[in-house]
């Protein structure tokens, strides 16, 4: 007979079935990993509800983890055992929750803005321009592609963005002749990768399938590509993938440390910033709630709070 797989291929699989992005596969994969062997390697079949909440509890109490993450932990372990194992739970009433801090976020004024940007030389600065100038995520930006950059129409169509949503955001006028000059360099590399037997991009789900000459065609390449080709861990297949984000990590953190910067700022802290100066320049919060791809207007809301922290609109009755 046939051996069955093992659990982590299982897992795996079921993974790749459900079409979960290459990060979600890593995250779950590393949790499922921990939370056998916080039980010393008991199969999860043998174990249950009791189980589970004591693992969470214990990542709460123990090891003081965020609440982000124990929820990520937490769904994790719902996908083992619903979508794998396929067994429900009971309702874990039981878990002691890790606190989510209600905190506003960082955010960096405008000299302090093109302070950063100073310190920052080509591609990373025009990735840095981008995540303040449109308000993109990280990933959105270095997952850009080169169709969805509308210079004519001065925006760009964020795909598949978090929560799996489209959106269309706005394109800096300034920022046109850069993007114009990147695309034309990212098609050198492209027309190169194709004359040495290469050239095809990964597309998301069944879309290779659907379209098969669509991962060589220019349209569909990274804007931001890798300096070097590298082989896809899930197909094998050996291409040009985007650049590695943790590259305009490193330069962002580099360029707030020599600006003189003291708050905790980070690629994300352009996003923050992009929506507080909208809402400080008069934007309604609806338009900046469609800007970001917020599914819910309270989420955009905490920028109000930003905004108006530091008396701004109210005269201290020390200055009367």
């Amino acid at each position: 007979m046939p051996q069955e797989p093992r659990l982590l291929d299982q897992v795996r699989d079921r993974i790749r079935f459900r079409h979960y992005s290459i990060r979600t596969e890593q995250a779950y994969l590393g949790w499922i990993r921990r939370f056998i062997l916080f039980h010393r390697k008991r199969h999860p079949r043998d174990m249950g509800a009791p189980e589970v909440e004591r693992f969470l509890s214990a990542l709460a109490t123990e090891y003081n983890v965020a609440a982000s993450t124990q929820n990520q932990a937490l769904s994790a372990i719902l996908f083992l055992y619903r979508e794998v194992l396929g067994i429900e739970l009971p309702w874990l009433d039981g878990v002691k929750r890790a606190k989510r801090p209600q905190r506003l976020p960082v955010v960096l004024t405008r000299e302090e803005i093109r302070s950063v940007l100073a310190h920052l030389q080509g591609r990373n600065a025009l990735m840095a321009s981008l995540l303040y100038g449109a308000g993109l995520r990280l990933l959105e930006c270095v997952r850009l592609r080169v169709k969805d950059v509308e210079l004519d129409r001065r925006q760009i169509v964020v795909r598949d963005g978090k929560g799996g949503r489209d959106r269309v955001t706005l394109l800096p006028e300034s920022m046109r002749p850069s993007l114009e000059e990147q695309i034309d360099r990212v098609r050198e590399i492209h027309n190169q990768d194709l004359t040495d037997g290469f050239g095809a991009v990964w597309l998301p789900h069944a879309l290779a399938r659907k379209y098969p000459n669509a991962p060589r065609e220019f349209g569909w390449q990274y804007v931001f590509p890798s300096a070097k080709r590298s082989t896809d861990p899930r197909s094998g297949r050996r291409g040009r993938h985007h650049i590695d984000e943790q590259t305009l990590q490193r330069a962002v953190k580099q360029a707030v440390r020599a600006a003189g910067v003291s708050k905790p700022a980070s690629c994300h802290t352009f996003r923050h910033s992009f929506a507080t100066h909208l809402l400080e320049a008069g934007y309604g919060i609806r338009t900046i709630q469609e800007l970001l791809g917020h599914r819910d207007v309270n989420t955009t809301m905490i920028y109000t709070h930003v905004a108006n922290c530091g008396g701004r609109g109210v005269r201290s009755p020390l200055d009367r």
